[in-house]
This record gives C-alpha cells, structure tokens and sequence, in this order.
C-alpha cells in the first residue's frame, strides 16, 4: 500500500503531535499511580470527587469533578475524533476501497478476536461479560508515541496504516458505546436532540462555515444527549459530522477546526483523563489479583487478542488480493505494529468506565488495560526495532 507524497508532510506533523501527547499520557498515567499510593493518596480522591454545578436559572447539572471529565471533556475529544475520521473517509487513507481494505480487515480482527479472548476467560462470569469491549481499543496517541521512540527506521507506511486501523477502532467504539452502553432512555430528550441535529443538518446543507452556530447548538445537544440516556461524548461525533468539509475558496472548516482542537485535546484533555482514570491502588496486590478473570482477559485481550485479529484478517485481505502491505515493510514489522495496536489505554479506560460502576471492578479494568498496554508497547517496540535495523526512511 503506497503512501500518497502529497499527504507525507501532513502525516508526518500529526503522528509528531500524536506522539507526544502519548508522552504526556504516560506521564500523567504515571503521576496519578504516584499519588494514588503515597500519603496524598486522600488528595486524589477529593478532587476527583468534587461535585461541581453549573446552573443557569433553574436549570443545572451537577456532577463530581470526575463525570465532567468522562463526559464533558471527553467529548470534545469525540468531536476530534469524528472530524478525523470524516476526513479520512471524504479524502484521506480511508476514500478508496484500496486504500480502505487493509486497514479495515486489520481493525475488525483487532475487534474481534480480543472480546472472544476476553468472553472465553469470563466464561461463567456473568457479571464480568459486560466488559468484552475493553480490550478491543487502539490508543493511537501511545502507540505513535512508542513507534516513535524508533525514529526513522520504521517505514512511514507502518505509521500510516497504524493511523488508519486505530481511526477505525476509534469509530467501532463510537458505534460500540451507542448500541451496548445507553441507559433507559429519555425519549422527550431524544426528540430535542433529534431537532438540534436537524439545525446542525441545515447549516452544513446551507454551507454555513462560521464555527459559532456549530459549537453553541453542539453545547446544547451534549445537554439533550447527556439527559437522554445516550452517551454524552457522542454528541461530539454527531457534531463533527456536520462540521463543511469545504467553504468557499477551497476552505475547509472541518480542517480548521481539526487543527485547532488537536494540541487542546492532545496537550490538556487526554492527560487529564488519564490523571483521572489511571490511579490504582497497588498496595496489597498480588499475582492473584492480575490473574482474576476480569484483568485477565482484559490484559491477554490486548496483548494476544489484537496481534492475532489484526494479522489474521491483514493476512487473508492481502492473500485474495483485497490489499497489500504498506510500502517498504515487511511481516515481521507489520506484526511488530499489529502488537502495538494493543495499547489501548484511553479509549480501553472509557469504555471501562461505562462497564461497571463498582470501584474494585473499575480498578481490576486499570489494571489490566496498564498490564496489556505497557506489554503489547515493549513487545511490539522491540520487534520493530529488531526488524527495522538497519533500515532508514525518509
């Protein structure tokens, strides 16, 4: 699969951005783990639990500091999201069936194989089984982070294609939320939500490409979301879709935007989720612990289960002839990147959160997402390395 020229420079300037944020990721992962087992571990717990309320007259939302984090910065980071992942269908490595076809078949066998890996060792576990999407997330912020730590010597085509199946995950998570993890729903709230929608629907037929009609009927929408029994977060992604993709004079809003919101997510928001999701008490665990079924299967479903599903249906695409390896890679690197698809913290993390309320539950999910993330990141990163020596890309 060879790489457009065109699209190398703006490739490479977000696989940078893309790759500190992992740094600064693993940082604040790192930092909360620091304070969650020291003295100041109380201090971690009473900010995160801080009820906050925003009221406007007599309407208002109260939530702990840690909801409006899960639900309302991450949703911008879902507006993100949804406008990569229109760019990429209208003109980027996702807009043709070839270029499509590789990382689609890799991102559906990183989905399923790691839930059957997971629902296998949860057999029995009747109150584990609502888990089995944990494990099937790509954190693609971490994964360029490591392929990067190699510098030139993995192939620009490895970096690209890793891009393309973690952009897929992303949008089989979206879908994943929407379908197996909405509450009662509200459906008055609904219908409000359906008639924002229709406005957003109504200024990007009208190529309205002013910023501010979209992000204040997009504030409005997350509140119908929020209060419908859907996911919040996904009033980004519904957003993002109705973000022009092209104004007048070849402008682009949807790339304008993109380009705004990206240091925003990638510098403040995803480090703050994970200062807020990755704290676990580490005092008192053992092996017992790790080998429950529930971090288990998470930790085997990212490690094993995302290596096998992504090179399987790569290795079938390519054998009928569907799709072909990135340019200037070989097996042996692509395996190395197909291990690394397993790092899959942030979004593994919300898709936890959304699984189980019970904080022992919630913590056995760290766990095993910090387990399977930081193996599958020295795994795949040394098999890159072994692989790519000696081997220099532009």
């Amino acid at each position: 699969m060879k790489v457009p020229t065109m699209i190398l420079p703006m490739m490479k300037n977000f696989v940078r951005l893309e790759a500190f944020a992992g740094i600064l990721l693993g940082l604040a992962a790192i930092f909360a783990l620091i304070l969650v087992n020291s003295p100041a571990s109380g201090l971690y717990d009473l900010i995160l639990s801080t009820k906050i309320t925003v009221k406007v007259g007599d309407f208002g939302i109260s939530k702990a500091l840690l909801l409006w984090i899960n639900d309302g910065l991450m949703a911008i980071f879902f507006l993100l999201v949804g406008l990569e992942i229109k760019r990429e269908i209208l003109e980027g490595q996702l807009s043709s069936a070839k270029k499509f076809a590789l990382p689609a078949f890799a991102a559906l066998g990183g989905i399923i194989a790691p839930a059957i890996i997971y629902l296998t060792i949860n057999n029995g576990v009747a109150a584990n089984a609502n888990g089995w999407a944990i494990p099937t997330a790509t954190d693609i912020a971490f994964a360029l982070g490591v392929i990067m730590l190699l510098g030139s010597r993995v192939p620009m085509g490895v970096k690209v294609t890793l891009v393309a199946i973690a952009i897929l995950d992303d949008l089989a998570a979206i879908s994943i939320i929407a379908i197996f993890y909405t509450s009662k729903l509200s459906f008055a709230a609904l219908a409000f939500a359906a008639f924002i929608l229709a406005i957003l629907l109504i200024l990007n037929l009208r190529n309205v490409t002013a910023r501010a009609p979209y992000m204040i009927l997009g504030v409005i929408l997350w509140i119908a979301v929020l209060k419908s029994g859907v996911h919040a977060t996904l009033a980004g992604v519904a957003v993002a879709l109705m973000i022009p993709m092209r104004g007048d004079g070849g402008f682009s809003p949807l790339k304008k935007l993109e380009h705004a919101l990206h240091p925003w997510v990638a510098y403040l928001i995803l480090p703050v989720f994970a200062f807020a999701n990755a704290g676990i008490p580490l005092i008192g665990l053992g092996m017992d612990d790790l080998l429950a079924p529930l971090p288990l299967g998470i930790a085997l479903g990212l490690l094993i289960g995302k290596p096998i599903g992504v090179m399987t249906l790569s290795f079938i695409a390519i054998k009928i002839g569907l799709a072909s390896l990135p340019e200037n890679t070989n097996w042996m690197q692509y395996f190395g990147m197909a291990i690394l698809t397993g790092i899959g913290f942030t979004m593994s993390l919300f898709i936890g959160s959304l699984a189980f309320d019970d904080l022992s539950m919630q913590n056995a999910v760290r766990m095993g997402v910090l387990v399977g993330s930081i193996l599958a990141g020295i795994i795949g990163a040394t098999i890159l390395s072994i692989s790519s020596k000696n081997q220099v890309t532009k």
